[in-house]
């Protein structure tokens, strides 16, 4: 009988946790916070939502939708990142880009290393759990150095963080960007790499696949453009490394309204630092679930559960910890002048003639399902093991 309750609480904590697996990536691929301006000058009838901006794990994308309207046919939506940006460095607010590089950078390792330890958690027996977490964070540990250090290592990233990087900078991915500035030398090499590339393209790439390759070209010219504006022992090649990208592109973002090299490149080193000291984090960490494997009565066995579930109140420290960046990092070149605010993280607020609105999207809602999901088999789980320790104790 204590035999067959224990089997049945596996089977459905197991069940529960593999839930709990699906939940947590669809919050990866929907967005989990909405923000939205409002003003006067923004009219309901042209703007039924707002200036809006829609925050995914990997992204900041365009909240706006084209309209239907008899009076007016668009053809596309309007760029409400752009909008915002706008608007927001009148207040010498910094571009929305600016605001967790190095969180977005890395969300879609973040995401697989919880989706493994939840694997782990759900194996049965130690063997299962000791495999799953080898051959899982393996996996996790070599994309992750491909991609962040590896030789075009942003092809390994995902397309909408690749699509954010572009849109932040006012451009669409198939925009042909201005090469007027590159020498004779980089643009053959840039026309030759995009011969190349046509012809090694199989039909099956088509789609998704010239989506990505038309972001990178599009990130690729930017930066050479960039860095052929540099002194010459100041060029670096591109390499198409993360790393790369993210430090060139973070220091073009704080430069685009307020280009203060003295205020911004600090900004650029810390984060560059950070990624990197994250980097090894991730892995440490990696090695220590491998560790919590091993005993399912040890306390580290129970991060394997507790990380996962503690991802909505992680998600909304990070966001108000931005957002409070943001408004105590105001800019002097901006038009108006404000004193350091705390923005809304939840609900309506005001910001000179603007209402700010700020709620939670599809994706915080699958993550609190996750936590909620976690929750219960983690204590069918903990009754679990309790018993089988007090039938243990008996014999």
């Amino acid at each position: 009988m204590a035999q067959a309750a224990s089997d049945k609480r596996g089977i459905v904590y197991r069940v529960l946790t593999l839930i709990s697996v699906c939940l947590i990536a669809a919050s990866f691929f929907s967005p989990g916070w909405w923000v939205s301006l409002t003003a006067p000058n923004y009219p309901e009838a042209t703007f039924p939502q707002g200036i809006r901006i829609l925050f995914h794990m990997d992204s900041v994308r365009n909240g706006c939708t084209i309209r239907t309207s008899e009076e007016v046919e668009e053809n596309e939506a309007l760029d409400c990142v752009h909008e915002m940006d706008t608007i927001n460095h009148y207040v010498g607010m910094y571009p929305i880009a600016s605001g967790g590089p190095v969180e977005k950078a890395f969300s879609p390792f973040l995401f697989a290393m919880m989706g493994v330890m939840l694997l782990a958690f759900a194996a049965p027996g130690r063997s299962a759990r000791i495999g799953v977490s080898v051959v899982g964070y393996g996996a996790i540990a070599v994309w992750m150095w491909m991609a962040m250090y590896g030789e075009n290592g942003i092809s390994k990233h995902t397309t909408g963080y690749l699509s954010g990087l572009v849109v932040s900078l006012g451009q669409d991915s198939k925009e042909k960007v201005d090469d007027s500035n590159l020498s004779p030398i980089v643009k053959m090499l840039k026309q030759s790499l995009a011969e190349s590339e046509e012809a090694e393209k199989p039909a099956a790439a088509e789609g998704a696949g010239d989506d990505k390759l038309a972001l990178i070209d599009n990130l690729r010219a930017n930066y050479n453009i960039d860095n052929n504006k540099l002194p010459a022992d100041q060029q670096e090649e591109w390499t198409g490394s993360v790393m790369q990208v993210f430090k060139w592109h973070y220091a073009k973002s704080l430069a685009r309204w307020f280009n203060e090299p003295e205020r911004n490149d600090p900004l650029v080193a810390t984060m560059s630092s950070i990624a990197q000291i994250l980097f090894v984090v991730i892995l440490a960490f990696m090695a220590l679930m491998i560790f919590a494997a091993f005993s399912a009565r040890s306390v580290f066995y129970w991060l394997l559960v507790i990380v996962p579930l503690a991802l909505p109140v992680g998600f909304l420290a990070e966001y108000a910890g931005w957002l409070w960046w943001y408004g105590h990092s105001l800019n002097e070149m901006g038009a108006f002048t404000l004193k350091p605010f705390m923005p809304t993280v939840f609900g309506d607020g005001k910001v000179a003639q603007f209402t700010t609105h700020s709620y939670p999207a599809q994706g915080f809602f699958l993550m609190l399902a996750s936590s909620a999901v976690l929750a219960l088999a983690a204590l069918i789980r903990f009754k679990q093991i309790r018993l089988a320790g007090d039938a243990a104790s008996k014999m």
